[in-house]
């Protein structure tokens, strides 16, 4: 026996479909999905191509560690005495040669102890020229002359002392260098330990780089890496120069400086990357022109049969034109390297020598 239950009704204010009109709705559908479509194979236009076959390749395998580009040669100038800033002759970026004033400080109480001292001396050598000539009369005895002469000394060493502070009112450069950062204004006071300004050479710069301590075996005094500016295009080669013998105990990384070429694009500051080898790897590689991004994808076109061939690849580092896959594409495939960007699924190619 069978019971037949009626069919739901529908809810209140809910719209009912005729059969004609989900037909109506239905072919529309298909209709727009039919112009959506890829044209097929035979009626893409045929394309010329440069094809690259995928091999696998042998390279030395690295590990990026940043660093920071600095001057070799840099220095914190400051007063040696104590004294009122007079005159600021720079400024900052300015480039100034060794030797150049750099700023003066109010030395009118230095001034006023040597020119004291200049008098103690003169005192002291026309009492030294009076006894002199005492004693090559017998009117004086050696002991005194001696305590006379004696004090004519300690006057004269007194006004070098002076004249050596004086000098020091004078700030000047140590070396050829340019400023790079002011820390003293006219006015301020100058004192030992406080400084004015700060200097750097732009001529000779290195890369400060953090190794961590598993790559530090790795490296050796004298060995050439591979060093990379985000404002330079081309890969720099920096020389190792110095290790820390020690590890920072808080990172657990040692302190290595590579000493970097003279170019005029490297600034003093900028971030960097150094390549530190860690051994040989096999990978596949294809020229970076194969590659073609569409959003978030990566693909390229494989050439089979004269037919290109649609595949979604994952890369890796790219080094020197050239890109690594490391999935999608296998070794021995003929990949697309000229003229991908064109191409669609399915397209005929022609190969082009």
């Amino acid at each position: 026996m069978m019971l037949h239950l009626p069919a739901p009704k529908p809810a209140a204010g809910q719209r009912r479909w005729s059969p004609l009109a989900c037909l109506i709705v239905a072919v529309s559908i298909a209709g727009c999905r039919h112009e959506g479509a890829a044209p097929p194979a035979e009626t893409l236009p045929v394309v010329a191509v440069r094809v690259q076959t995928v091999q696998p390749q042998q390279h030395l395998a690295v590990e990026e560690v940043v660093g920071t580009v600095r001057a070799r040669l840099r220095a914190t100038v400051e007063a040696k005495v104590s004294g009122r800033v007079e005159q600021l002759l720079v400024k900052q970026g300015q480039s100034v040669s060794a030797g150049e004033l750099l700023a003066q400080l109010d030395a009118r109480e230095m001034q006023a102890r040597l020119d004291s001292a200049r008098a103690v001396r003169e005192q002291a050598e026309a009492e030294l020229k009076r006894a002199r000539s005492l004693l090559d009369n017998a009117a004086l005895s050696r002991a005194e002359f001696d305590a006379v002469q004696a004090r004519q000394r300690v006057a004269e060493a007194m006004v070098k002392e002076m004249e050596t502070m004086l000098g020091y009112a004078r700030v000047t450069a140590p070396f050829a260098a340019v400023v790079t950062r002011k820390l003293a204004d006219v006015g301020d006071l100058a004192a030992p330990g406080k400084a004015l300004l700060e200097l750097e050479d732009p001529s000779a710069l290195r890369l400060e780089a953090d190794v961590p301590e598993a790559l530090i075996g790795r490296v050796r005094l004298g060995d050439k890496l591979a060093a990379h500016v985000a404002t330079s295009s081309a890969a720099l080669e920096g020389v190792v120069s110095e290790i820390a013998p020690a590890a920072d105990p808080a990172s657990r990384t040692f302190l290595v400086k590579l000493d970097l070429p003279t170019t005029t694009a490297l600034r003093s500051g900028q971030f960097a990357r150094v390549a530190v080898p860690v051994g040989e790897i096999s990978s596949l590689r294809v020229a970076a022109s194969a590659v073609v991004q569409r959003g978030q994808m990566e693909l390229v076109f494989v050439e089979t049969n004269r037919i290109a061939q649609l595949r979604l690849v994952k890369t890796g580092k790219r080094v020197s034109g050239e890109v690594e896959l490391v999935s999608g594409v296998e070794a021995g495939e003929r990949v697309v390297t000229e003229g991908a960007a064109q191409l669609r699924d399915g397209q005929p190619v022609e190969i082009r020598p």
